[in-house]
């Protein structure tokens, strides 16, 4: 099978390098005027898929959105899913799983297995139980041509307290992550299927992502506070492997489809002008 990393990197030349996410938090489907249960949450589900499904290379439902309603809720998910691959763009699950042995293993048969009724072409991962507590996802993801994006550095104020610790040799614990995941992705034309996740709004890293050839997620851009401009601090060099990600940015100009499309199309645009500087 085709590898993630292939995959990627065909649909952002053929779509631009841009990823949305699905959010349906309770606040937004206010916005759109839905209710805030399982028929709004579909609503809007198959709204924005239907608006960007067939333009955009990435699409992140978050899965945390689907699963408050339980199961109904992820029955959802799941055609969401099957509605998006339709379409023709990938998924990328935001689910932030992580766990050791056999437990590890079932999250990455739940997803990156094409048997399972949730199967997308990528997950996030959290490496924080160590990143060799993920070797079962990193394993089927490669038989099975799918990706794992591993979280780094991260938007969130908290996370500088464990990623930017320092360990023994005198890396901090977030290079270490991104250290490892480099090694993952090492020799892999034309990109490796491994990425890291790193917030677009944390400013100039000190960190060294030259070597990971692998995706680079950006997800904070717009509603959440960053600008594209934004990305050349963060990422520097790096700039060609970066997949912006945008959400609330995009998603409040719903629910009417050609406004959803056309903020989608100024988010490309923003990118794509600092991207294509690099």
């Amino acid at each position: 099978m085709e590898s993630f990393g292939a995959r990627l990197h065909r649909a952002v030349a053929e779509r631009g390098p841009l990823c949305v996410g699905i959010d349906p938090h309770p606040g937004l489907l206010a916005r759109w005027g839905l209710p805030d249960d399982v028929e709004g949450l579909d609503r809007f589900a198959r709204t924005v898929a239907e608006a960007l499904g067939d333009r955009v290379a990435v699409i992140k439902p978050q899965s945390a959105f689907f699963e408050r309603f339980g199961a109904r809720g992820v029955g959802i998910l799941e055609s969401t899913i099957r509605q998006l691959r339709e379409s023709g763009s990938l998924v990328l699950l935001d689910v932030k799983r992580g766990d050791i042995g056999s437990t590890v293993a079932a999250y990455a048969s739940a997803y990156l297995d094409p048997s399972s009724p949730m199967y997308v072409d990528a997950v996030t991962a959290s490496p924080y139980l160590g990143v060799g507590s993920l070797a079962p996802m990193f394993e089927l993801a490669a038989t099975h041509g799918g990706g794992v994006f591993v979280l780094a550095l991260t938007s969130n104020p908290e996370g500088a307290e464990v990623q930017r610790a320092r360990t023994a040799d005198g890396r901090t614990v977030a290079q270490t992550v991104i250290d490892e995941i480099s090694q993952l992705n090492r020799g892999a034309e034309p990109l490796g299927s491994f990425g890291l996740v790193v917030g677009a709004t944390i400013g100039d890293t000190g960190h060294d992502l030259s070597g990971v050839n692998g995706p680079l997620l950006a997800p904070g851009l717009g509603a959440q506070g960053a600008t594209a401009a934004d990305l050349r601090t963060v990422f520097g060099s790096s700039l060609p492997a970066v997949l912006p990600s945008y959400s609330r940015e995009v998603l409040n100009a719903g629910p009417d489809v050609a406004a959803l499309r056309a903020a989608a199309d100024r988010a490309q645009a923003d990118c794509q002008a600092v991207l294509a500087a690099s």
